[in-house]
């Protein structure tokens, strides 16, 4: 019996609600992270999962660099069933001008706007969050913004908890960051919650970003260790890796991916990497592993899901890799 495949999820709306000199940095580095992010989809045999739409008052307006932004969308009056992001960004200067006709115009819109987590979510990048403040979406809400703007939010919305010394912050339907290059750390955030951190980590490898940055700018995830270089062949089998662990890999199979011999990868990956392939899948494994405990799943459950041959073969690989306690000490009651 044949079963129909499921259906591919909706693509999310993402609009960029700009103004004149909106900063060209805030929009235009979260844009090429979902560019990018669709364009590795596609590679993969799945649909795009964001539909980039680029809204104003007005239908062409001047950047912070000058470059005049033609052809622009009116501002969506209604929302169909699709999830949808509205993105605000900032302007130059110490102080958000919101006496203007464009300012006004926007403020009235997004004060209409009733955000729900999954369906209309708010990004704010840099002063974005003063421009949110303004319209009332930050009362009761955790938000930053730039550190130049964090007196200036909380003094627009006194009931909001302003976060400084945060490079993003995360209070569903609203994410807010500091601003600038942190907008693209937010949305790479968002990427890797909604399709995968091996996705994210694509990304941030090809927009040459060593470092992801978290809410709490904590540990890195070992989807993002060892990945701080530029060889594109270590850069593929980390890949590979990442997207199918559970496979076997064998050291001559990542040499297929790298198209160089196995002797010549474990030197590539020793200078590059900083560490073994083997090891390097054994750290994906373990994560994923980590991930799978904490939400619920039996260490049997486990094992297979991170690749593990058995749960002795889990619970030694994780002496090995220096964990701390054993597997089941992470698995909720129930699920042990």
């Amino acid at each position: 019996m044949t079963t129909t495949p499921p259906e591919p999820p909706s693509p999310i709306r993402v609009v960029f609600a700009l103004l004149e000199d909106s900063l060209a940095l805030d929009w235009a580095g979260p844009a090429e992270a979902l560019r990018i992010a669709n364009q590795l989809l596609v590679a993969r045999g799945q649909a795009p999962r964001f539909q980039l739409e680029f809204a104003a008052g007005r239908p062409a307006l001047r950047s912070s660099v000058g470059v005049t932004l033609a052809r622009l969308s009116p501002l969506p009056t209604a929302w169909d069933e699709r999830p949808a992001w509205i993105v605000l960004v900032g302007q130059p200067g110490n102080r958000i001008d919101v006496s203007t006709e464009g300012a006004r115009e926007l403020l009235h819109w997004l004060r209409g706007q009733r955000l729900a987590p999954g369906r209309l979510e708010l990004l704010a990048v840099c002063a974005g969050s003063v421009l949110a403040a303004h319209a009332g979406l930050l009362a009761g809400r955790h938000a930053t913004t730039h550190h130049q703007h964090l007196e200036e939010l909380a003094a627009t919305e006194p009931a909001c908890d302003v976060v400084a010394n945060r490079v993003f912050v995360l209070d569903p339907p609203v994410y807010s960051s500091a601003g600038v290059t942190t907008g693209i750390d937010l949305v790479l955030h968002r990427v890797a919650a909604l399709c995968g951190e091996a996705l994210a980590a694509q990304v941030a490898q090809t927009m040459v970003m060593p470092l992801r940055r978290g809410p709490r700018d904590a540990e890195l995830s070992p989807f993002l260790l060892h990945r701080d270089h530029l060889h594109p062949a270590v850069h593929r089998v980390q890949d590979a890796l990442s997207q199918a662990p559970r496979q076997p890999w064998p050291l001559a199979a990542m040499a297929d991916v790298a198209h160089t011999s196995p002797r010549h990868l474990a030197r590539l990956f020793a200078e590059h990497a900083g560490i073994s392939p083997k090891a390097y899948l054994q750290s994906i494994r373990l994560g994923i592993a980590q991930t799978a405990l904490q939400a619920g799943h039996s260490v049997t459950q486990t094992a297979e899901l991170a690749g593990f041959a058995s749960d002795t073969q889990l619970r030694r690989a994780w002496r090995a890799g220096g964990l701390a306690g054993r597997p089941s000490d992470q698995a909720t009651p129930l699920s042990r």
